[in-house]
């Protein structure tokens, strides 16, 4: 590999997820409420809610409201699993997405890679896991 291949590559500094969901109401309120994530922008057309910004630390998520063009019961969150790294408790985020009503694809657990990990699917399946390095 040359210099000017190696300077063509990718370096990326974030990723941010976009996510069409079925019920735009329902999945703000799980990722707001129960996740924790801030409302960065909300955005209407004629007074109805299209798509939500959201915004935990550096991480992005955008919520778009399916318009059911490709049929509203196909499968959304199948093949795919983002994870989220964070230096918080995870046992405590666990604790919050079951005090809300929420619940768990996987209780929190000692990881042999060094990591705290638990599992959890939004309202349209699509899997997250929530990840701390163990101190």
């Amino acid at each position: 590999m040359t210099d000017q291949d190696e300077s063509a590559r990718l370096h990326a500094d974030t990723l941010s997820a976009s996510l069409t969901v079925r019920d735009i109401h329902a999945s703000l309120a799980w990722y707001r409420d129960l996740m924790g994530f801030d409302v960065d922008r909300e955005m209407a057309r004629d007074g109805i809610l299209h798509a939500v910004a959201l915004r935990a630390g550096p991480v992005r998520l955008l919520l778009n409201q399916d318009d059911g063009a490709k049929g509203l019961e196909r499968d959304k969150g199948a093949g795919l699993s983002l994870m989220l790294t964070t230096r918080q408790s995870v046992d405590a985020i666990a604790a919050r997405i079951r005090a809300h009503g929420g619940s768990l694809v996987s209780e929190p657990a000692d990881m042999p890679w060094g990591a705290r990990v638990f599992r959890v699917r939004d309202p349209d399946g699509f899997a997250f896991a929530v990840s701390s390095p163990i101190v």
